[in-house]
């Protein structure tokens, strides 16, 4: 399983998000395969250690895999969430009031952007309640 927050504009207007994971089969070697998903463009980028940005929408629906780097995620209502290395966030909130982010520690944030084709099944599983 790899680790997902979901991340999404509500019915007000406002982000929402919701942890969960990549849904994943059995695989050939015991590994653990994904789907494919179709993707549109992958692009990269590093924000030094220090960086942050203000409230902000994602452009377009995609994938952001960190590859470095910790990050504290926040929505209007003051909900926060935090990504790590190896940690999906599955953005898809792109209007509304959008969400605030900042690094935590020492590490750049690099990451990688993967917009995917309108219509995939994006494998994202919710994490159960219990």
């Amino acid at each position: 399983m790899i680790r997902c927050v979901r991340m999404w504009t509500g019915e007000d207007g406002n982000s929402l998000f919701e942890e969960g994971f990549i849904d994943m089969a059995e695989g050939m070697r015991g590994d653990a395969v994904g789907k494919p998903v179709k993707a549109l463009e992958l692009s990269f980028q590093e924000t030094i250690s220090g960086g942050s940005y203000e409230w902000h929408q994602d452009p377009v629906p995609r994938f952001v895999i960190t590859l470095s780097g910790t990050l504290e995620f926040e929505v209007k209502s003051g909900a926060k969430f935090t990504i790590k290395p190896g940690d999906i966030l599955l953005a898809q909130d792109n209007s509304g009031s959008g969400h605030t982010w900042r690094l935590i520690g020492d590490e750049p944030w690099r990451r990688a952007y993967v917009v995917y084709a309108d219509g995939s099944d994006l494998q994202f599983k919710p994490a159960t309640k219990e």
